[in-house]
């Protein structure tokens, strides 16, 4: 995992945040402290419901054309956050539908007004005019908008003749469906404004101790500060982070299970409306089936209008079918094998019926039934898409004296009504998913921030900010996080308190290392100095040269860096290595022979040619250690310092006459500190030089013998080189000699 913001950056939220905890309580108290602001919470959650619906019940006792039924809701959701405000948007439209049940189904503008209030009032929306008005127009496209499609889809709009939509249709610049719309949007923007107006005063006037205790509080451990808290919510995953895996899994679930209950309820639904049409249907038909006269079907099927009792028949089947607006149209048909022969047909509005003895061909979806009609027997009610629209279509049989079936009484109830009764149950099963989706959404995402989310990111980013490099700095990194007190009471938990035992483990283990590597360090130090008095007691003319180069040369290196030369090479590390494999410089005179080295007087051609073996042979003496230990940094500045500390500058020196920057620039610090030693300090053949000749040697060599930016950082230093040159010089008075 990566994070979108430094680990420092973090770390230093997350200490803020505990800093300002004045005091140390433990779970319990703190859980008791967190029940009782919620409960506050609570309160004024209520408080604003109460608000929404006092202030909606007097906008309608006034009979005003505003609502002012989202002021709670803005209110609580601008001071107090998602979760507060849509809880008051769902629950007051919950408790309205009690008396008006659509209101139900607006409760989604609601829930949908109080995210956007929470959205802008984090990103100050309520603090400038300009913003003010932006969010007054998000507030009325949710309420007019969204509130002109419910009514449109539910029941129809309905004009009353002095509301402002008629007057915009009577403009003739507005359709019906736009002037609703126009007339929706106006009114809505007055009542959004004044809303807000009503809502400004507690933004700016509340202090913000109180503004806080309009938020639900569900922290789980030592609360952080709003700065700790931002850095331990964004966090940058590498794929998905944990919050959003969960999120989409309870979306997902939540949405599968609202479309699976969707389905069944509105197939349900659909179901029972059949059935309710079906009876009706079937009662019509039977009815109508009571009134026929079997004896006289023939002779109305052939006189018609003219037969007697036909006009008194026809007056009782449109009383049948006026009974119910269900009944789209009732007729009498007698089945023969040609089609179906028109005995009665009762005209309607939109199409005249049939007269007598006309015949109707068999409709497709009749075809499988016309067997059992041939036959006088029953047949189930059959519902048919065609000219005559969407019906359900009932036939009741006649039955004359003798019990045989003389013609069929049918009913046909539109389907129409159906379709719109479920399209009108879909949108309000949608509508209130919708918003109880939203609340359940935010709730959840409310307990995985608190539950998993900043408990684990705290952990993590102390974790990452471990700091192993000094006793203080481990404890006072495992104190970081044990002051996270996590008490989750679940796995998260558990995690803590693991990580939190597996960091005081590690921080005994570091320590005990780090006392062992120190105790290491020092005895490797010890060990080279120990070699290097071996090497130095064959020769009996060096005093403590391998001591006081050493000394040089970490003045040199330290004064380089501090002007800035060599920048990219002067680390720490490397300076630490020099420093301490510097008295290795001349291992290799252990195998140039006594005669030579501890010779009085200066040494001929071919004795000098020995002696400046001692580079060669010290390069592989450490060799052979460096196969060994093939990762120890400090024995390859012992190489390059055994093998070319008597290189030069200008390519004169030996044993490979390497020049300028090709020679180890440990080496050529090497060569200033070993010459500049051998110069001060007293030989069997010469005095030692005084102080200030040798620093003038130094200096005339620049650029010659020595690298010059060498050479300007050993001159800058002069007091601490002379400092240290004087101390050893009250410390030993034996003679030297440089070769």
């Amino acid at each position: 995992m990566c994070y979108n913001i430094s680990v420092l950056e973090n770390e230093s939220a997350l200490s803020e945040g505990r800093c300002k905890m004045k005091t140390k309580t433990n779970p319990q108290n703190k859980d008791a402290i967190q029940i009782n602001r919620n409960l506050t919470a609570i309160m004024l959650c209520l408080i604003g419901i109460l608000t929404n619906l006092f202030l909606g019940d007097l906008a309608s006792w006034g009979k005003w054309p505003l609502y002012l039924d989202t002021v709670g809701t803005v209110s609580i959701a601008v001071l107090g956050g998602y979760l507060p405000g849509v809880a008051v948007g769902f629950f007051t439209n919950l408790l309205k539908s009690i008396n008006d049940s659509s209101a139900l189904y607006y409760g989604v503008m609601n829930v949908l007004i109080a995210l956007a209030a929470s959205f802008m009032a984090k990103r100050g929306y309520f603090r400038k005019p300009r913003l003010i008005a932006r969010a007054i127009l998000v507030f009325t496209l949710i309420g007019g908008g969204l509130g002109t499609l419910i009514p449109l889809v539910l029941e129809g709009f309905s004009f009353d003749s002095e509301a402002l939509s008629t007057i915009l249709m009577k403009t003739g610049f507005f359709s019906e469906n736009s002037a609703h719309l126009t007339s929706s949007l106006i009114w809505d923007l007055a009542d959004k404004t004044l809303t807000v107006m009503l809502v400004l005063p507690f933004i700016y006037l509340l202090p913000e101790r109180v503004r806080k205790r309009f938020s639900f509080n569900g922290w789980m451990q030592t609360p952080l500060s709003s700065e700790a808290t931002e850095a331990a919510k964004h966090t940058q995953s590498r794929v998905i982070s944990l919050r959003t895996k969960i999120l989409l899994v309870v979306s997902a679930s939540l949405i599968a299970v609202a479309s699976v209950a969707t389905g069944i309820s509105v197939r349900l639904y659909r179901n029972a409306l059949i059935k309710d049409h079906t009876t009706v249907a079937e009662g019509a038909a039977r009815i109508a089936a009571g009134v026929i006269d079997p004896e006289m079907i023939d002779v109305y099927m052939k006189q018609g209008e003219a037969a007697e009792g036909y006009a008194e028949t026809k007056r009782l089947l449109t009383q049948i079918r006026d009974c119910t607006a269900d009944i789209e149209y009732l007729y009498v048909y007698k089945i023969m094998p040609d089609g179906c022969h028109v005995i009665f047909d009762l005209d309607t509005e939109d199409m005249p019926g049939s007269p007598p003895g006309t015949v109707v061909p068999f409709e497709k979806p009749f075809q499988h039934a016309i067997p059992d009609l041939l036959a006088g027997r029953p047949i189930e009610p059959i519902i048919t898409k065609g000219v005559y629209g969407w019906l359900l279509t009932d036939y009741e049989p006649v039955y004359d004296a003798n019990g045989d079936c003389c013609c069929y009484a049918a009913a046909d109830v539109s389907m129409k009504q159906i379709g719109m009764i479920e399209r009108r149950f879909l949108v309000e099963i949608l509508s209130l998913f919708l918003g109880f989706f939203i609340l359940i959404f935010v709730l959840v995402r409310w307990l995985v921030e608190y539950h998993i989310i900043l408990p684990v990111n705290s952990i993590a980013i102390s974790a990452d900010a471990f700091a192993y490099d000094s006793e203080t700095a481990r404890e006072s990194s495992i104190e970081r996080i044990r002051e996270l007190q996590i008490h989750t009471g679940d796995e998260v938990e558990n995690l803590y308190h693991a990580i939190t035992k597996t960091s005081d483990d590690s921080m005994r283990y570091v320590a005990d290392v780090q006392e062992k590597t120190d105790q290491i360090s020092r005895m490797q130090k010890a060990l080279i100095m120990v070699l290097a008095d071996i090497v130095e007691s064959r020769d009996k003319n060096t005093g403590a040269h391998v001591r006081k180069t050493a000394a040089y040369t970490e003045i040199i290196l330290h004064e380089m860096r501090k002007m800035g030369y060599y920048s990219d090479m002067l680390s720490d590390s490397f300076i630490s290595d020099v420093v301490n494999s510097a008295p290795l410089h001349d291992i290799g005179k252990i195998q140039v022979p006594d005669s030579i080295l501890n010779k009085a007087g200066r040494l001929d051609d071919d004795e000098f040619s020995v002696m400046k073996t001692h580079t060669t042979a010290g390069k592989d003496i450490i060799k052979q250690a460096i196969a060994l230990v093939p990762n120890s940094g400090y024995l390859n500045e012992a190489r390059n310092l055994a093998a070319y500390h008597h290189e030069k500058w200008d390519g004169s020196g030996y044993p490979t006459g390497l020049s300028g920057e090709k020679i180890p620039l440990s080496a050529r610090v090497m060569a200033v500190a070993d010459v500049f030693d051998a110069l001060v300090s007293k030989r069997s053949y010469k005095e030692p030089m005084s102080f200030e000749d040798a620093m003038k040697i130094i200096k005339d060599g620049s650029g010659k013998h020595f690298d010059p930016l060498i050479v300007d950082a050993f001159v800058s230093a002069e007091q601490e080189v002379r400092r240290v040159e004087k101390n050893f010089s009250l410390q030993t008075n034996e003679a030297g000699c440089f070769r």
